[in-house]
């Protein structure tokens, strides 16, 4: 089995415990925390990960990683008082997600299972149990720190007080509005997409073709086709809802659902398994194509649009109201978030490479000429044109353009000295035993043997 070095450390932590078992290292309870263990094989098994995985261990791995374990020990058990329960249904959608990752870079469940040297049952077992974990952990310091609000004037004070150092740099930043539009389908290019979809239902259901091999060479799902458009277990709500209503109505493997439109472009589905509340099937996705002429007819419109707003005919932002076809911005004048921040804000990297470049050069309130991108959440062409609102050059953080960024640096600092005094406090009215061997060492909190 052919499987690449990054793939084998995104999941050699997973493994790890297997190994060890297989070479017969004999495993004992180092640490006890409330009522739990902490095994040898565990702070064995997060060395290597760190290992693997190039992370930098500050101090003894036999010192620093019991004790980080034992943290999280503390929180799992304050959670355990407070009735702090993960979403069963979050840790699933979790789990299956990073499973289907897994078999994405092996190959297939198989080869997954023969890596592992166990069922895929077993391997999600093991790994409920790891997110479930890191879920109820980070509820519960969310939980602890949930007051934590700090006034503006507290957020002047902490300004004011860091050193001219420790302010950081703020990139360039971007604030734009779009307006774009679809270049209008042709119905013959639409009917030619159907029939063809038509012949591949008509192929596997009369044992000449087999699905998963249609899906392979012609699925523009470029992701599934290579697993022969396999999706993997996904609950309704993780897939958009005319896909969802046909694939949730399959029962029989055997047969193809009829021809499904969504914003993606057109699919057929096969099921390939129920199970509770999820399903696996898969899928064949094609796309019509745009012509040259529609392109054309389309910037040609955009341009017409812009003339009206330079000419202050037309406000740019009632000409996303009337024209914009972008449902993600239409009702907020076509202003962009940034859905890694949440803000309206962008650094030029985390625009789309055709919006960056339009407007590198613009002034604030320019508008740009009409271009052609790929909106890459649906993989398709449209036609549009942006506008510049706001612009922020290289600078150092201050109150008037950054003054979100340093209230979340005051509230993590906040954060982090709370759970530090309450993990000290929680030391002390918990059960703590560690082994005699694994005693010898600089902890970070110092109570923990009494």
């Amino acid at each position: 089995m052919n499987i690449s070095k990054s793939s084998i450390i995104v999941l050699l932590a997973l493994s790890l415990t297997a190994q060890a078992q297989t070479k017969g290292v004999i495993d004992e309870v180092i640490w006890v925390v409330g009522d739990e263990a902490i095994l040898r094989s565990e702070v064995e098994e997060e060395r290597l990960r760190a290992q693997y995985e190039g992370q930098q261990i500050h101090g003894d791995p036999y010192c620093v990683i019991p004790e980080q374990l034992a943290v999280q020990k503390l929180f799992l058990h304050q959670a355990v008082i407070d009735s702090v329960v993960a979403n069963e249904s979050s840790v699933s959608h979790q789990v299956d997600m990073r499973i289907n990752y897994y078999i994405n870079q092996i190959g297939s469940k198989e080869k997954m299972e023969e890596y592992f040297r166990k069922p895929t049952s077993e391997i999600r077992e093991e790994m409920m149990v790891g997110v479930r974990n890191q879920m109820i952990i980070q509820q519960m310091q969310q939980k602890l720190t949930a007051d934590i609000k700090p006034t503006p004037a507290d957020i002047r004070r902490y300004y004011n007080s860091l050193p001219v150092d420790s302010i950081p740099m703020r990139p360039a930043q971007v604030e734009v509005q779009i307006l774009s539009f679809e270049p209008p389908v042709p119905v013959e290019e639409t009917e030619r997409i159907k029939q063809r979809l038509r012949e591949f239902t008509e192929r596997v259901q009369n044992g000449t073709a087999d699905f998963g091999m249609l899906a392979r060479l012609y699925s523009e799902d470029t992701e599934s086709a290579k697993r022969g458009g396999e999706l993997g277990f996904v609950g309704k709500g993780q897939l958009v809802a005319e896909f969802a209503e046909v694939a949730f109505n399959l029962n029989d493997p055997k047969r193809v659902s009829r021809i499904v439109q969504t914003e993606y472009g057109y699919h057929i589905i096969q099921l390939i398994e129920k199970k509770g509340e999820r399903i696996n099937c898969r899928h064949i996705l094609l796309r019509p194509r745009i012509s040259a002429t529609d392109k054309v007819n389309a910037i040609q419109r955009l341009d017409s649009i812009r003339q009206l707003i330079m000419s202050d005919s037309l406000q740019f932002e009632q000409a996303v109201i009337r024209f914009s076809e972008d449902k993600n911005t239409v009702m907020s004048a076509g202003l962009m978030i940034n859905p890694n921040t949440g803000s309206s804000q962008f650094e030029y990297q985390d625009l789309a490479p055709e919006i960056a470049k339009q407007i590198y050069t613009l002034k604030e309130g320019d508008v740009s000429q009409p271009f052609v991108m790929m909106d890459q959440t649906k993989n398709r062409e449209v036609c549009a044109i942006v506008k510049v609102k706001k612009k922020t050059d290289v600078h150092r953080a201050n109150l008037t353009d950054d003054f979100q960024t340093i209230k979340a640096m005051l509230e993590q600092k906040m954060s982090s000295e709370f759970l530090h005094d309450w993990i000290i406090k929680k030391q002390k009215s918990t059960f703590v035993q560690i082994s005699p061997e694994w005693q010898g060492c600089d902890f970070e909190y110092p109570n923990w043997i009494h």
